[in-house]
């Protein structure tokens, strides 16, 4: 596919991924230090880099019922649109209420293109920062069917057939294109037009490793979402009913393609950085684990959370499972629908009482319909 391309090892099943702890001697382990309080008080104010295809929709969910219980006020972009002008780099201005003088925000977790400066003059001092990454191989294969009419992709009849010849064709400057190469790099800020043969691709690699722990204080791992809902909660000082939730914007399973080790051999060559990003990351992420609770711990919390899930699950949905978006009875509850992905949604049980169809209609409302509730609430219009 590539000239003088090297061969990425990988792994591609979904509960089998990079082996928590690998590369330990190149990692030093350095994420930001955040200030420890005597006694442990809950953090509310949260930087939440949405990255894209990686499960962020229902961690966003997750801030949005946090934020909306307790009546913080969250950084919404301008004019009700749903990003802050991605793929932009993010600046102040993409914010509404900044010009009109709005100046105390709790929560931004909308999609944007992380830029720190512009951040640290939004946010306050004491700001928790945290992303999350997937792995490139499932990564890519969903952005491929979610984003199939983008320039890259839209003239390629598959993943494998985009990776042997369509990639030729591939336009870094085009529309959306950073959706199909390394977009979690582009989304931390990094140019993600790197070839994997690039004499200085382990510089940009090391440069960008650097930089992301320096900026944030936790990189939750998709593969292993429980846990990471685990461990948010300790370093947020949260309850398990503050990190329960539902899959949002998931697809359908007959919209998934695993892909075979040789084509996940070349998603790895094509993302060589993201593939390089996750790595380190999945490290990092088990040590702090280890660090913090301990695998015995961890294990018990996250049957804990699950049977949480399950006690909600037969509370609140009538199918008991997401449903294909034609059979959502509410259309006010309908996920946004994009590319050939199906993306499912939920159908609440009749009879609820008004507190507990409250609760459970917050859990399944998606995305852009959370958010525009949330601008309505803010400012009125």
């Amino acid at each position: 596919m590539f000239p003088n391309s090297q061969k990425e090892s990988h792994h591609t099943g979904d509960n089998q991924q990079v082996i928590p702890g690998e590369d330990k001697a190149k990692d030093p382990g350095l994420f930001v230090p955040f200030p420890s309080d005597r006694v442990c008080q809950p953090k509310k104010h949260i930087m939440f880099l949405k990255t894209h295809k990686t499960a962020s929709s229902t961690i966003g969910n997750i801030l949005y019922r946090y934020g909306d219980a307790r009546n913080l006020t969250f950084a919404l972009p301008v004019q009700k649109i749903s990003q802050f002008s991605y793929p932009k780099l993010f600046t102040t201005s993409f914010v509404e209420g900044v010009s009109s003088g709005v100046v105390e925000y709790d929560i931004i977790c909308n999609h944007l293109r992380f830029n720190k400066p512009e951040l640290e003059k939004l946010m306050p001092k004491d700001t928790f920062y945290f992303s999350i990454m997937r792995h490139p191989v499932t990564m890519f294969e969903s952005s491929y069917m979610y984003y199939k009419s983008i320039q890259a992709f839209s003239s390629t009849g598959t993943v494998e057939d985009f990776l042997d010849r369509g990639w030729r064709k591939y336009n870094p400057s085009a529309a959306n294109n950073q959706h199909a190469r390394n977009n979690m790099a582009f989304d931390f800020g990094f140019n993600n037009n790197i070839s994997p043969n690039a004499t200085d691709l382990e510089e940009q690699a090391r440069v960008a490793i650097v930089a992301i722990e320096r900026d944030f204080h936790l990189i939750l791992i998709s593969e292993y979402f429980d846990e990471s809902m685990v461990l948010l909660k300790h370093m947020m000082c949260w309850s398990l009913d503050d990190v329960v939730s539902f899959k949002l914007n998931s697809r359908s399973e007959q919209s998934r393609r695993t892909p075979l080790p040789h084509i996940a051999d070349k998603i790895l060559v094509w993302n060589a950085l993201d593939w390089r990003l996750y790595v380190h990351f999945n490290a990092t992420f088990w040590r702090k684990v280890d660090t913090m609770l301990g695998r015995e711990e961890m294990s018990r919390e996250v049957s804990r959370l699950r049977q949480l899930r399950t006690e909600l699950q037969d509370v609140c949905l009538q199918d008991g499972a997401p449903v294909n978006p034609q059979q959502i009875k509410d259309k006010r509850l309908k996920p946004f629908q994009y590319g050939i992905a199906v993306i499912q949604g939920y159908n609440l049980k009749p009879d609820l009482d008004d507190q507990t169809k409250m609760k459970c209609q917050r859990l399944i409302t998606p995305e852009l319909q959370y958010s525009t509730y949330l601008y309505g609430k803010q400012y009125k219009h």
